[in-house]
């Protein structure tokens, strides 16, 4: 009864001061997210913020940063900076490649072109036509891979730190927000189809492979891991380009008016009426920005300071 009483309150408060957000998320939350002491919170809080002459906004960015995680709610402030990209930004994205020259950066370039051929005959990219299911697929696998080399690169310079009792130069942040990224491009692909178990399997055994290859390759050679993953950056750029071209004129034509999953919005921070061209476009940029990343990895000496900014 004291609960409900509070609600009611509250709402009433909120109604009265024209906060809409506030009283959406009470009334679609209150139920199973607040216990009866949170509400009475919430409630001081509001009547204090009244009070001292603050706005509803100000008011709801302080009860959004203390209330409770609701199952399915997306949440963007426990994410790793990353960058938000401008229109301008998203449409210059060109292909390019950093032709190979020592004999490591041919090496990496010809494991990168004989995973691609592979790839391409497993996502049924090489023979008949793509369609939609084709797409998706292609993009979970895709991610599932590319998500691994930044957790490990992290992983082994942060223990080589600890290790040897050094600074790492900052370059743990870039790679953990790196894998961080394209673990959220999978979770994005994942909004639009639930993988069988099958594919889930050909993941587990493809991931047991790849993380133990590149995690050896790394102790032994970190200039040979990270041309490695500019070049499979670069053709992760083609691969996005292509779906752009199919979204224009091909098979996904509808993914200019489909709406954009609520977790891509909320991590790209984009418009509320955002379609699933625009992330697309985002996922391109972000591949572009690890391609440029990983190259200048790779030419960087593993004592030198990370150029970097965090989230940039």
């Amino acid at each position: 009864m004291q609960r409900s009483a509070v609600l009611l309150d509250l709402c009433k408060s909120c109604a009265a001061r024209n906060n809409v957000n506030m009283l959406a998320r009470l009334l679609a939350n209150g139920g199973p997210a607040y216990s009866a002491p949170r509400l009475i919170s919430i409630r001081n809080i509001s009547k204090n913020a009244d009070e001292q002459g603050c706005s509803p906004k100000t008011i709801g960015s302080l009860d959004e940063s203390k209330r409770p995680t609701v199952a399915g709610e997306v949440r963007s402030d426990i994410r790793l900076p990353h960058p938000i990209w401008e229109d301008d930004q998203l449409h210059s994205i060109k292909i390019t490649h950093k032709e190979p020259k020592q004999f490591s950066d041919k090496m990496a370039y010809y494991c990168v072109q004989a995973m691609r051929t592979g790839f391409d005959v497993f996502s049924g990219y090489k023979f008949g036509k793509m369609t939609e299911g084709k797409w998706i697929k292609r993009m979970i696998f895709l991610e599932t891979v590319a998500g691994v080399p930044g957790m490990v690169a992290a992983m082994v310079r942060h223990l080589n730190s600890l290790r040897k009792m050094k600074t790492d130069h900052g370059w743990i942040h870039t790679l953990l927000e790196e894998a961080e990224n394209e673990r959220m491009h999978l979770m994005v692909a994942l909004q639009l189809r639930q993988p069988g178990a099958l594919f889930r399997g050909a993941v587990l055994f493809a991931q047991g492979i790849f993380v133990n290859m590149f995690s050896i390759a790394y102790l032994i050679s970190p200039h040979f891991c990270h041309r490695f993953v500019g070049y499979l950056e670069e053709e992760a750029v083609k691969t996005y380009s292509k779906c752009l071209q199919h979204i224009d004129h091909g098979c996904i034509s509808h993914w200019q008016t489909q709406k954009a999953p609520d977790i891509a919005v909320s991590y790209w921070k984009m418009a509320p009426n955002s379609t699933l061209k625009d992330v697309i476009l985002m996922i391109r940029a972000d591949e572009a920005h690890h391609r440029e990343v990983n190259h200048d990895f790779s030419e960087l000496k593993t004592d030198e300071d990370n150029p970097y900014m965090p989230g940039k």
